[in-house]
């Protein structure tokens, strides 16, 4: 396999005119001086050439086929595929030695582990495999395209997201998305597959559930997609528009509970309605900024809505039964988690209502 392109193949040794010289003078009894002798060639030049240290022009390759019978050609191909070979080498040395610090800054184990690259231990090759998974021709160029994410971003004061990881997770979302046929974008149509993907909190959560999603997301111009984080990235969601048509939702598998999931979709799909095609949303836990507070509403009211929600918290005594967050979960039409997720962000209270949510054990789809 290349370095530089993992589908090319390329043969891993080279045989030098040499060799076969060696071979010749073995069959047919001949000492290099003898060869020397008939071809017109110095000892030194015959030494050097049988030990792959001298180069075989296309001259000494005539007059090997005079003396030996192999044909010119023979020796002419031989020695240009073993010169290539070095050459390659030599490159490969190089490569390795101006891109190990690059490599060194990627998580590639874990990359490997989730199938996104192939399993090596070779430095060199680990460098081509990452530049062909980003489809960049040098890590330089990496930089010029992920080095400087744009758009609104909550990250954590307690995290710092390394931007090699946190890039390869993005790099992941856009190939999974590629993958996804969608319709042309229709606003009318998201948000009417929004209110039947609300619904779907309401059921109980099982292995057709985010096909489903996907399902209506695409129907109306959006990919969703959902990649496992990388270590120490600690990233929530990626919201950006693929092209004027298809917009992408990316969502990390570190939720571990239904309302986290429901909450950072309805985030996500906030951005799509609400903000511009040219902004990108990477979301971390932590800092927000007036964008990301209007989204957290939007998602907030879309799941319960605040007149319903109102009316719940004036007439229901503090601090709330189970029973009476999986009433108003019943007639508000979404899931117990939901609201229970709620009711813990407003009172604090992160020590009650755990047996309303329903556990996740998300997958790579």
């Amino acid at each position: 396999m290349s370095a530089t392109n993992p589908n090319l193949l390329e043969p891993n040794y080279a045989t030098h005119p040499g060799e076969l010289l060696a071979e010749w003078l073995e069959e047919n009894q001949q000492t290099q001086a003898d060869l020397a002798q008939r071809s017109g060639h110095a000892k030194k030049t015959i030494n050097q050439l049988v030990k792959g240290i001298a180069p075989l022009n296309a001259a000494m390759a005539l007059d090997l086929e005079k003396v030996t019978g192999v044909a010119a050609s023979l020796w002419s191909n031989m020695e240009a595929r073993y010169r290539q070979f070095k050459a390659r080498q030599e490159e490969r040395a190089h490569f390795a030695a101006a891109c190990a610090d690059d490599v060194a800054r990627f998580s590639y184990k874990k990359m490997s582990d989730f199938g996104w690259l192939p399993a090596t231990t070779d430095k060199t090759d680990r460098a081509g495999n990452l530049l062909h998974f980003f489809g960049v021709a040098n890590f330089h160029q990496w930089s010029e395209v992920y080095g400087a994410l744009e758009g609104a971003a909550r990250e954590s004061s307690s995290f710092k997201s390394e931007l090699p990881d946190l890039s390869a997770w993005l790099r992941q979302g856009e190939i999974a998305a590629a993958r996804i046929a969608c319709a042309p974008f229709d606003e009318a149509v998201f948000r009417q597959n929004l209110t039947a993907i609300r619904a779907l909190t309401a059921e109980p959560f099982s292995a057709t559930t985010c096909p489903r999603v996907r399902e209506l997301c695409a129907a109306a111009g959006v990919a969703l997609v959902l990649v496992p984080e990388l270590p120490g990235t600690h990233v929530r969601g990626f919201t950006r528009w693929l092209s004027p048509t298809k917009a992408l939702i990316q969502q990390s598998l570190r939720y571990k509970r239904d309302d986290h999931l429901w909450f950072t979709f309805c985030h996500e799909a906030a951005h799509l309605l609400l903000h511009g095609k040219k902004e990108k949303f990477l979301e971390f836990q932590g800092r927000t900024d007036p964008k990301e507070t209007e989204a957290d509403v939007w998602a907030a009211d879309f799941l319960i809505p605040p007149s319903e929600w109102r009316n719940f918290t004036q007439t229901v005594r503090k601090p709330y039964t189970d029973q009476a967050l999986i009433e108003i979960a019943r007639q508000l039409r979404v899931s117990p988690g939901v609201v229970a997720g709620r009711a813990q962000r407003e009172s604090g209270a992160f020590n009650r209502y755990h047996s309303l949510f329903t556990r996740l054990e998300l997958k790579a789809e």
